[in-house]
C-alpha cells in the first residue's frame, strides 16, 4: 500500500490536485498496486469524482450534524466520495481523547482510519482505539531527504513488532521502491509518504519506481 499526502503543497492543489490524483490513478492501473491519496478538505469531493482509487481525507473532527463552524464533519467527508481520513499527522497532532473520539465516528459512518504516531511506542498506544492502520514516522525524518528505512530500520523492526504487520505503515523520507522494499521486508504493509511524489519533476516515474517496491 503506498499513500501520498498531498499536504498543502502548491504543486498538489486545485486543478494540480486533480492532474497529481490522475497519475496515481494511472500508476495503480498500470502495476496493480493499491496507491491511495490524501488531499486538502476542498478538493476532497472533487477528488473522489474525478478518480477511481481511495481518496483519503487530511482530518475529520469528532462532530455531529449541528453547530460547529469550522468543523470537518465525517458525515461529509464520507459524502464526498471519500474512503477514510488520515488522522493526528504530526502537522495535526490531537489530544488523545479526542483522537479517540474522532476514531470513533469515523467507524460509525465507515471511514478508514490512518492513525499517525511519532514512535513504535505512541503508535501501540493507539491499538486500544482499533485505527484501520498506524503509520510510524518519526518526526525529525519528515520531509527530509533520508528515509527512515535507511536511518532507522530498527524502528520499523521494533513497530512491526508492537503494532503488527497488518496494521503498520511507516514514512518520513520514504522517496523510492528501494526504500519501499525495504519497509515491506521490515515487517511494514505500506508507506505513507508527500514531498517524494508532490514535489517530484516527473511523479509518474516516482510513483512507478515506489510502487516496484511493493
Amino acid at each position: 500500500m503506498i499513500i501520498t499526502n498531498f499536504k498543502l503543497y502548491e504543486s498538489a492543489t486545485g486543478d494540480k490536485a486533480v492532474a497529481l490524483a490522475k497519475i496515481h490513478e494511472e500508476v495503480a492501473k498500470e502495476t496493480g498496486a493499491n496507491i491511495q491519496v490524501s488531499v486538502q478538505a476542498i478538493d476532497l469531493a472533487r477528488i473522489s469524482q474525478e478518480v477511481s482509487i481511495p481518496v483519503f481525507a487530511q482530518h475529520i473532527d469528532p462532530v455531529n450534524f449541528g453547530s460547529g463552524t469550522g468543523h470537518i464533519l465525517p458525515e461529509s467527508v464520507k459524502n464526498s466520495g471519500a474512503a477514510g481520513t488520515i488522522l493526528n499527522h504530526s502537522e495535526r497532532r490531537l489530544k488523545r481523547e479526542v483522537l479517540e473520539a474522532s476514531i470513533k465516528r469515523a467507524k460509525e459512518i465507515g471511514l478508514t482510519t490512518v492513525v499517525c504516531a511519532e514512535s513504535p511506542e505512541e503508535g501501540a498506544s493507539f491499538l486500544e482505539f482499533d485505527p484501520d492502520f498506524i503509520a510510524v514516522e518519526p518526526p525529525e525524518l519528515i520531509g527530509g531527504d533520508i528515509s527512515v528505512s535507511t536511518s532507522q530500520p530498527e524502528i520499523i523492526e521494533h513497530a512491526a513488532k508492537l503494532i503488527g504487520s497488518e496494521k503498520l505503515l511507516v514514512g518520513a523520507g520514504v522517496k523510492n521502491g528501494v526504500d519501499v522494499k525495504t519497509c515491506i521486508e521490515l515487517g511494514a504493509k505500506g508507506v505513507l509518504l508527500a514531498s517524494g511524489v508532490t514535489k517530484a519533476e516527473d511523479p509518474k516515474a516516482v510513483l512507478l519506481d515506489l510502487a516496484s517496491g511493493l
